[in-house]
């Protein structure tokens, strides 16, 4: 005690409490019929927190009355339980081999039957000299000697089945004692057993139990995301799909979808399109191939600027097409603001050749787009838009929402708007193309929700028939599936958070201006100023 603290004052006070409750008490020696040597020992394995030694306690009863009784730290470390067991049972005999002698040196007449043995444990079991017996919980005296006791120790109640304890084996946690068997997994319903577990809230998981509840699991490569270096969960979510990922998947080439920008999980195979661009088994359900069924689309979004008293009185061409034919009429065109990576449709002003596609193509081996053929089509300037090219291959929506943009690029042409500021130009396109798709969301009802696909082994012949029939069907005007509603709401985010400075910032501004003056006041005020309205 060269070093006390408060930990040791409060066990000054726990003792003389108990020293002050306990004045009246003491020990009772009765006259029995017999003077039978009988012991009690136990031991508290590694119970000392600082040394981890073994704690040994016993009891000498002569004739049914205590006479002797001793706890003691072990003086070296027992590298067992049962180790420990032995030692204190040692000690237990050798107490009473001594009480035996002592009686012997008294000459007393009832302890003249007992044999005299110099061995220890197994000499006097096999002479029967002793009998071991097990103790049934709540008999064994000793307890008091070699484990600390608190004031609840004689009446504790099981927290699971509320049943008494008593002396035997139990569980100290969560504030409560337990059962072994009654201190489960909230989970899997079966005993906690392990020295760690995990708790969320007021309840017990073993460990692999929580993690797969709590933990989150990468919704790409189907793993538990891993630790950062500091320890902490850390993990990226696409921030309208809330996508979770692992941060790795942002720089080891996993596919995303070229439509809705989900990356590919690990057990789902997206279909590959001719310009290497990927599109998930959901986007295809509605993707436009052919110009067929882009011609039907083009119907609609006529009917929609008819509707705004926009028609566009020339009949413009509108032809499908790949990425590279569409980059190259680009670098043809005189008019407009493109940026390369990002553009998807172009309205042409300029007389050129065109590689647009004739025929669908088919779903082949390894989910990748054959037997695409395409041809040359001449385009011949008569007025001051020559064709409108859309990119193949995107889902209704996304191809409809850049038709009414193209559409707006025509009809301002058509109409003699001259030499606009990028950013009104293409701010008030956007606006078209976000009404448009604010139109077809909230025209139709759900019908329908289309299921993700899981199998990566579907075969070839049903892809290619899922891309005839769905799409086809899915290009006319009607009741949209719960995912294409959501597709849809995904791309007028798009619109709405473009960091694009003449396509995010002027929707912005005029929408704004759309929103207070209406579309006829805004368009007038932009043929005569050049800009939106404030």
């Amino acid at each position: 005690m060269h070093d006390p603290r408060k930990g040791h004052m409060d066990v000054v006070y726990h003792i003389l409490k108990y020293l002050k409750s306990a004045s009246g008490k003491g020990l009772i020696f009765r006259q029995n019929e017999h003077m039978n040597i009988e012991g009690y020992c136990d031991s508290d394995w590694a119970s000392c927190q600082d040394v981890r030694r073994s704690t040994t306690g016993y009891c000498m009863f002569v004739g049914g009355n205590l006479v002797s009784w001793k706890s003691k730290k072990q003086p070296v470390v027992s590298k067992s339980m049962a180790e420990a067991e032995y030692r204190v049972m040692a000690l237990g005999v050798a107490g009473m081999l001594w009480l035996k002698r002592l009686l012997e040196e008294l000459n007393h007449d009832k302890t003249k039957h007992m044999e005299i043995d110099r061995f220890f444990i197994k000499e006097k079991l096999e002479s029967e000299l002793l009998e071991l017996s097990n103790v049934a919980i709540g008999d064994q005296v000793v307890d008091c000697l070699t484990k600390g006791l608190s004031s609840m120790d004689l009446v504790r109640i099981c927290a699971g089945c509320k049943t008494s304890i008593g002396t035997g084996r139990f569980l100290s946690c969560m504030d409560s004692v337990w059962h072994p068997d009654c201190f489960c997994c909230d989970a899997c319903d079966k005993p906690i057993s392990d020295f760690e577990f995990s708790m969320h809230g007021d309840h017990p998981y073993h460990k692999n139990c929580y993690r797969e509840l709590y933990c989150p699991k990468c919704e790409v490569c189907k793993d538990f995301i891993p630790t950062n270096k500091n320890g902490f969960i850390e993990y990226r979510a696409h921030t309208f799909w809330m996508q979770k990922y692992c941060p790795s998947h942002e720089d080891d080439d996993t596919p995303r979808c070229c439509s809705c920008e989900r990356l590919e999980p690990k057990d789902v195979k997206y279909i590959t399109l001719d310009d290497e661009r990927k599109l998930c088994l959901e986007c295809l359900n509605s993707a436009i191939i052919d110009n067929s069924e882009c011609q039907t689309l083009y119907i609609d979004i006529q009917g929609f600027y008819e509707g705004l008293n926009m028609e566009v009185e020339q009949q413009v061409p509108l032809l499908l097409v790949e990425r590279q034919a569409l980059n190259e009429a680009i670098k043809g065109e005189k008019m407009g603001h493109h940026h390369l990576p990002k553009t998807r449709g172009l309205c042409l002003s300029e007389e050129q050749i065109v590689r647009t596609i004739l025929r669908r193509p088919v779903i082949g081996p390894g989910n990748k787009i054959i037997d695409m053929v395409t041809g040359n089509h001449r385009l011949v300037r008569r007025c001051e838009v020559t064709a409108i090219l859309i990119l193949f291959g995107l889902p209704r929506l996304l191809t409809g929402s850049i038709l009414a943009h193209e559409m707006m690029h025509a009809w301002l042409r058509l109409k003699g708007f001259r030499s606009l500021n990028p950013e009104v130009e293409e701010g008030i396109c956007q606006v078209l193309a976000h009404m448009w798709l604010e139109s077809e969301i909230t025209s139709g009802s759900s019908s329908t929700t289309i299921t993700h696909t899981e199998s990566t082994s579907a075969s070839a012949s049903a892809s290619a028939s899922a891309l005839t029939s769905s799409s086809s069907t899915s290009s006319k005007k009607g009741p949209k599936s719960d995912f294409e509603k959501k597709l849809g709401e995904f791309f007028k985010n798009k619109i709405e958070t473009d960091t694009f400075a003449a396509y995010g910032e002027g929707f912005r501004v005029g929408n704004k201006a759309v929103t207070k003056y209406g579309l006829r006041t805004t368009l007038e005020h932009i043929k005569f100023s050049g800009s939106f309205p404030y």
